[in-house]
This record gives C-alpha cells, sequence and structure tokens, in this order.
C-alpha cells in the first residue's frame, strides 16, 4: 500500500512539472468535493467555480481521471449551476465527450465538458460535476467468517485532480455509518458524525496529489448483477409484458468457513452482518399478474405493497446471500399499455424506464429487448445515453414472419441509468384483426375439411380386387349374422320343446304336449327353408371358406340335436299314454338326455367360435 502510495505521488509530480503551464488561463477559483460511501456505489459531486484568467475564449472543460477510476467510471454528469443555497438550480446536462489532448501521458482519461458559449476572458462559471463509480471498494480482509463485519478500503486524493489550478478547495467524505477502523489524517482534517472532511485547502497548484485511505465499516448489500437480461413485450391488446432474468451474486468479502443456518436464524444482525436476506423493486404503480420464480419453480418468499404512487415487490432468495454467493431468478409483471404507449406526429411510441427496478445494483451487463408487435415499421429509438443497439426477430404464436426486437445493451449499469427511453414505430391498426382471422380461418377450414372427409368415398377405385373383396366380406358378415339369427331362433324351438315336456309332467295333458310338438315342428321346418339359401350363398363365396366348416358343424349338431330332441319328446309321451311311472319314464330317457346335453354344449362351443371369427 505504501508503494503504491509513492508511486502515485512521483506521477503526479511529474505531471504538475511537466503539464501545468499547458492550461494556465483557467483557474478554480473554489471547489467542494463530496463522496459517498454509503454503498457499494461510489458517488462524487464536485462543485466548482472556473475563471478565465487567460486572453483567448474557452469552450471546454477537460476532466481527468485516473485509469484505475475510469475504467470504473459508469456515469458521469455536468449541469451549470445557478444561485446559492435554497435559490440553488441547475440547467439540463452539459455534453461530455472522450477526448484525448495532445502530450498528455496514457495514465489518464480525459473528458471534456462543452459549454452552452465560449468563457471569455474574465467571465466565470459554476459547475456541478457528478461521478458514479463501481467496484473501487475494496473488501479489506477480502475474506471474512460469517461472524465478522465487513470492512473496505477506499482510497483516492485528497486534492482534486485537475490540470488547473484550485484557489481553495474541500473534500468531504460521507460514511454508511460512524464507524471506521482508519483513515488518513492530513492537516485541516476533522471526522465528524459519519462525515471525515478535509480542507480547506488554498492555491493548490494543478495536477497535485496526495494520497488519502479510508478503512471502514460498511454491511450494505453489494448486490451485483452479472448480467440482467429485460424483456419488454407490446401487446396491442392493452397489455406490456416485462420479464427480467436476473443473475446476481454478492460482490463484498468473501465467506469462509462454515455456514450455520441456525446461528443465523438466531442471529441474523451478528452472525450474518455482512449478507443480505432480501431485495426491493420498485415497480411501476399499476403493475400486476406478478411472479417471482427460478430454474427449480415459483418462490412464494415474497411481498408486495402498492400505492398509486408505486408497487414495491420484496424478495427474498431461497438462502441468505454472502460474499461469493449467487443466485438466478426470474422477475415478470404485466402493466397496462394506455401508461406507456403513445401517439406523436403519426408514430407510435413506448416510454419506459431503461435500468433495474431494484435500488443500488450494480449491473455489469444490461440486456434491453423490446419486442415489438408483428407488422411494426419504421423503427427507431432514443436513450439518454449511450447503449449498444442492434435487431432481431422472435418467433411467437400465429406469427407470420416473426416480431421484430430492439436489443439495446450496457455494461457497468447503476441505478442512475434507469431513466427513461423511448421506442418509436409505425403500426397499420389493420393489423390487429390479423390473428382474429387467422384462428377464424383455420376453424372455418377444419371444419370444412371434417365435412368432406365425413362425406367423400375415398376409395381409390369400386372394381379394385381389394375394394371387391371388402364388399364381398361384407356380405359374408350379413349372412354369418343372418345365420346366427336363424340358429338362435332354432334352439328356441327346442327349448319350447323342453318346456312342454316340463308342463306335461306337471299336468299330465298329453294333448297339449302334442300340440306343442306339432307347432315346434312347423317352426322348424320353416326355418330350415330360410336357412337353405344362406348355407348356398356362404358356400359359394370365396370369402367364407375360412368360417364355413363351423357353419356346416353347427348345422349339423343343431340338426342332430333336433333329432334327439323329438326321440325324447316322443318316448315321454308314450310312456305317459301307457301311464308307466316316473321312476319308469326317466330310466328309458337317460341315454338320450345326456346326449342333449353333450350337443348343447358343442353348440354353444360352435356359436363362440363363429362370433369370434
Amino acid at each position: 500500500m505504501r508503494e503504491i502510495r509513492f508511486n502515485l505521488l512521483l506521477l503526479f509530480i511529474a505531471f504538475y512539472v511537466l503539464f501545468s503551464p499547458a492550461f494556465s488561463d483557467l483557474v478554480i477559483s473554489k471547489l467542494d468535493r463530496r463522496i459517498d460511501l454509503s454503498s457499494q456505489i461510489v458517488r462524487t459531486t464536485t462543485s466548482l467555480k472556473v475563471e478565465n484568467n487567460g486572453i483567448d475564449t474557452v469552450s471546454d472543460i477537460l476532466l481527468p481521471f485516473p485509469d484505475h477510476q475510469a475504467k470504473n467510471l459508469a456515469h458521469l454528469r455536468a449541469i451549470i449551476s445557478e444561485g446559492k443555497g435554497k435559490t440553488k438550480g441547475s440547467s439540463g446536462s452539459l455534453p461530455i465527450r472522450l477526448v484525448n489532448p495532445e502530450g498528455m501521458p496514457p495514465a489518464l482519461s480525459w473528458y471534456a465538458i462543452s459549454l452552452p458559449k465560449e468563457l471569455g476572458k474574465g467571465e466565470s462559471i459554476s459547475l456541478d460535476v457528478k461521478a458514479v463509480f463501481t467496484h473501487i471498494l475494496r473488501p479489506f480482509p477480502e475474506k471474512i467468517t460469517q461472524a465478522d463485519i465487513q470492512l473496505l478500503a477506499f482510497q483516492d486524493g485528497a486534492y482534486y485532480l485537475s490540470p488547473y489550478i484550485v484557489k481553495v478547495q474541500t473534500l468531504t467524505v460521507k460514511l454508511p455509518e460512524p464507524k471506521v477502523e482508519s483513515y488518513t489524517k492530513l492537516e485541516n482534517t476533522k471526522f465528524s458524525g459519519s462525515e471525515i472532511k478535509y480542507g480547506p485547502y488554498e492555491n493548490v497548484p494543478s495536477f497535485s496529489y496526495t494520497p488519502i485511505v479510508v478503512h471502514f465499516v460498511n454491511n450494505k448489500p453489494f448486490t451485483v448483477a452479472q448480467e440482467l437480461v429485460r424483456e419488454i413485450e407490446i401487446s396491442h391488446w392493452g397489455n406490456v409484458q416485462v420479464t427480467e432474468n436476473y443473475n446476481i451474486y454478492h460482490a463484498g468479502a468473501l465467506i469462509t468457513g462454515e455456514f450455520s443456518r441456525l446461528d443465523y436464524q438466531a442471529r441474523p444482525h451478528v452472525r450474518g452482518a455482512s449478507a443480505f436476506k432480501n431485495l426491493v423493486a420498485k415497480l411501476p404503480p399499476r403493475a400486476h399478474s406478478i411472479y417471482y420464480r427460478d430454474e427449480i419453480g415459483n418462490i412464494s418468499t415474497s411481498n408486495l405493497w402498492g400505492d398509486s404512487a408505486k408497487t414495491l415487490l420484496e424478495i427474498e432468495p431461497r438462502y441468505p446471500m454472502f460474499g461469493g454467493w449467487r443466485t438466478s431468478f426470474t422477475i415478470g409483471y404485466g402493466l397496462p399499455l394506455q401508461d406507456f404507449l403513445f401517439l406523436s406526429q403519426g408514430k407510435r411510441f413506448l416510454n419506459i424506464s431503461f435500468g433495474c427496478p431494484m435500488e443500488e445494483v450494480v449491473i455489469e451487463n444490461l440486456i434491453v429487448k423490446v419486442v415489438l408487435p408483428e407488422g411494426s415499421k419504421d423503427i427507431s429509438v432514443s436513450v439518454p445515453f449511450p447503449v449498444n443497439q442492434s435487431e432481431e426477430t422472435k418467433i411467437s404464436h400465429l406469427d407470420m414472419v416473426g416480431r421484430p426486437v430492439i436489443v439495446l445493451e450496457k455494461t457497468n449499469a447503476v441505478p442512475e441509468h434507469n431513466q427513461y427511453f423511448q421506442v418509436y414505430y409505425k403500426f397499420n391498426s389493420l393489423s390487429l384483426l390479423m390473428e382474429p382471422l387467422m384462428l377464424i380461418s383455420g376453424f372455418f377450414f377444419f371444419f370444412v375439411a371434417c365435412i368432406v372427409y365425413m362425406h367423400a368415398d375415398l376409395t381409390i377405385s369400386k372394381s379394385s380386387a381389394s375394394y371387391m373383396a371388402k364388399l364381398q366380406w361384407d356380405e359374408v358378415q350379413t349372412a354369418i349374422q343372418q345365420f346366427q339369427n336363424i340358429m338362435n331362433r332354432c334352439m328356441a324351438v327346442h327349448d319350447k320343446i323342453e318346456a312342454s315336456l316340463r308342463d306335461l309332467s306337471r299336468t299330465g295333458d298329453v294333448q297339449a304336449c302334442k300340440a306343442a310338438r306339432k307347432a315346434a315342428d312347423s317352426s322348424l321346418k320353416d326355418l330350415s327353408k330360410e336357412l337353405k339359401p344362406l348355407l348356398s350363398f356362404l358356400q359359394s363365396s370365396p370369402q367364407a371358406v375360412q368360417i364355413l366348416s363351423k357353419v356346416e358343424e353347427l348345422v349339423a349338431k343343431e340338426k342332430e340335436l333336433q333329432e334327439k330332441l323329438m326321440l325324447k319328446h316322443s318316448t315321454v309321451v308314450d310312456c305317459y299314454e301307457k301311464k308307466l311311472g316316473g321312476r319308469e319314464t326317466e330310466n328309458r330317457v337317460a341315454s338320450v338326455q345326456q346326449k342333449i346335453a353333450l350337443l348343447r354344449q358343442e353348440v354353444d362351443d360352435l356359436f363362440e367360435i363363429i362370433d369370434e371369427i
């Protein structure tokens, strides 16, 4: 650390000797500098009054930054300060550009503030220069345990680095709390409350440098988004859908040793002072359909508050975030279209905020994607700071050629970049009817196709062998059904014969039994006549070959069963006429009855086989 201080001191002494005459026309008569260290983002506000003591007019004021600060410079703004105290006002931001003055060493990065009008001899101007830096606070020590507090080291110069002479200057360093391990003590140094004040110092030459180091306590969340992808999708049906994918890590001192959740839950402010367990996103006032999830699924540890001015979403990761720990999650919400989409000079334009809705989050790579409706054209973008812009296409549901997507990319983004930007485009209102018409047409043609299919004959040829075979098989199936019907009727007649014998045994009415036999004979004769043409058709059809043998076998079995039933009927009637006893009658028909039972079983089996075929 001492070697770094010494080298920097030698370097800036060399700057002073070599380059101070080159900028002698401008003098800073008064300079007040404030450095805010209350969060991970370092903000400096420099109020300076510049006077032109030379002959020539001046249109630019140069601002040098050391390279280690310039590479972490996230935001730089300069405004003209007017008035004093409560009446102090400011105009709009002045243009600032990166320059490379001739003869300047490469160890400095130079920015030039363009004045609204040239500064003449003897004239002065008051400016407020606001600079925002990231990643210049270093954890010291770099690794701590769960129970340790987080200490940070900040290094800068007590004097304002400038190519101009500074007549009077002061420096105020604001700390997050009135706890400091150590700080550099110089002449006119005062530590009061949570502020360290240096100065005033008078007649400080250009490029003067005296290093200061502040070692202080800061347990504020060091939330850094390695990447944040915001997708803003416009639907002219009344909604703006915003989806934000975060990849976050804690950029503070790395935690070492074991983590105890029990200790953390018992005393989170002691056993987890350097960790953060929640984040708060400030969403637009009428945000709706809000969700918070990660790759596992929905995360229920969130709270939502809203009023007419804002909507606050408090989210908690699945675990407390210590130094070096990472997490990824997604936040999504919908916004009313009328609050963000407007018309101007025949164009529609989206007016929405650019950056992250969470406070004090550093975003290393911010990607904002604006998905416009399909058919949008003549697209232009207005962003109040430099960004990388590109275009791509997104294919979504019911799209024909895809939706144009404007991609805006910004590195090292801070809350100061959460400003409104505009995307202008032209869109024909009739294009809104495209998707409903596509749905209506799709359903219409689907039902038409169904109707055509149901009524169309899709066979290749009615004279083809396959078609003729199908017709013949259909005829065979019809004949088989008729055959089965006739056989079932025959079996019903058999049952009537059996029923007449049972009635005879109960009533002894022989004449009634003979009458039933006569009716059965007549029915069976008629059924036999109906069966003959069906058998002839099946015997002549080639499609009935596989089933014909079973049909003929069933006919033979039925005929045999019919003969046995008639024999049984004649025997029983004869015994009743001779008035033989019941046991004698049973003995005479016993063998026939056994044969009848066996034939009935065979007939039933043949019925099942024919059904399966």
